[in-house]
């Protein structure tokens, strides 16, 4: 056993001094304080990134298919009504929404940007007495009311109970609504008094669309969309003006959930316009994105990039009609975002590593120090000699 023990002590790499041999110095006990603190600093600095998680970036191929997006908008117009606007989408796959009103809602604004009134977009007219009958009759006591749609029916049972559902069915049709004066449900809701009250207020839209996770595009445009000959033209004979002041901010426009270190960069992106019809167009990349957080829960959401164009309109033609335009298309490629920490293993090296360096370098400096104050010693006692 003894001589197990010996051949143990003679691996021993850190072989002891005799304190007897010790030679103490002020510049050493210097040179040990500065270095603890720099090894507690350290310490510290290191064990406060251990807490705190990192995140991991990683690009891969998207191969999702068969997905649908959500667009989350918020958009303040203040020279269009909200009696004018209107917001449609449609995409390369074919499908379209027009005069979208679902998860919509608008605010009046006056021209001091204040909110007169917030609503709903789509909600049904208000009741009156004796209606005009699709039969063209008034409505009669315990009959129930089934309103002309004026020969926009698509079948003997349609009915049109208001107005917003005369020029749906008029958009069904592809036909433009040219004579509104003579349509009953129009002018007993007051439907141009409504836009003549309104006239010199913007409006604050925001919502949700979605869409089919192919590229498209969605707009915000003064008027009602109708589709005629594969074009859409808003129906501005109506109510029409020389110009539309297009003048927007955008407060907030996200494809998909918000997730932390998201940058939107169309977020607070204003633009005024003063002069005549124009159709502003934004050109936007969304890179698909999937962030995980410590605790393992997982947002698929997107990012996006952003170019805009301004196109000035002299006149109306069919295929170009003023309005703001959010053209959309996706990156093939997919960003993940992983939080995690630090390894229990990794902060444990980098410990060492600060214990051990500091430890060394300051042996150095000990020895450089020590071994000149004695050197300049002996110069100076040799001097005094001479």
């Amino acid at each position: 056993m003894e001589n197990i023990y010996s051949k143990l002590r003679n691996l021993d790499a850190y072989p002891k001094v005799n304190e007897d041999f010790y030679s103490r110095t002020l510049s050493g006990g210097i040179i040990t304080l500065v270095s603890s603190l720099a090894i507690l600093l350290l310490f510290f600095s290191e064990f406060r990134l251990y807490l705190h998680t990192v995140t991991e970036t990683k690009l891969l191929v998207d191969t999702s298919r068969g997905e649908t997006l959500r667009i989350n908008f918020d958009v303040t117009f203040p020279a269009i009504p909200c009696s004018l606007l209107s917001v449609d989408a449609m995409d390369i796959s074919g499908e379209q929404h027009l005069d979208i009103k679902h998860d919509i809602i608008k605010k009046r604004i006056n021209s001091h940007g204040d909110v007169m009134e917030s609503r709903q977009d789509g909600l049904g007219a208000p009741k009156i007495e004796k209606p005009l009958q699709r039969h063209g009759g008034r409505l009669e006591h315990n009959e129930t009311y089934c309103g002309s749609c004026f020969g926009a029916e698509q079948s003997d049972d349609d009915c049109c109970n208001s107005c917003e559902e005369v020029q749906e069915a008029y958009r069904r049709k592809g036909w433009a609504m040219t004579n509104v004066d003579l349509i009953d449900q129009c002018k007993r809701e007051g439907f141009f008094q409504k836009i003549k009250n309104e006239d010199g207020e913007g409006c604050n839209i925001h919502g949700s669309l979605e869409v089919n996770r192919v590229a498209g595009n969605f707009h915000f445009a003064p008027g009602k969309s109708f589709h005629h000959t594969n074009f859409f033209l808003d129906d501005l004979l109506a109510f029409q003006k020389d110009s539309y002041n297009i003048s927007h901010r955008i407060n907030r426009l996200a494809f998909g959930e918000y997730f932390p270190g998201v940058v939107n960069p169309l977020d607070g992106a204003q633009w005024i316009h003063e002069t005549s019809n124009g159709m502003y167009q934004y050109f936007i990349k969304v890179v698909p994105t999937i962030y995980t957080n410590i605790r393992g829960r997982t947002v698929h959401s997107n990012q996006y990039s952003v170019t805009q164009h301004f196109k000035n309109l002299e006149f109306i033609h069919l295929n170009s009609h003023p309005g703001v335009f959010f053209f959309y298309d996706f990156s093939p490629i997919k960003v993940t975002f992983e939080e995690e920490h630090i390894s229990f293993l990794h902060f444990i090296t980098n410990i060492c590593a600060v214990i051990g360096g500091i430890f060394t370098v300051a042996g150095i400096i000990d020895s450089f120090v020590y071994y000149g104050q004695r050197k300049i010693k002996k110069k100076m006692e040799i001097g005094k000699f001479r």
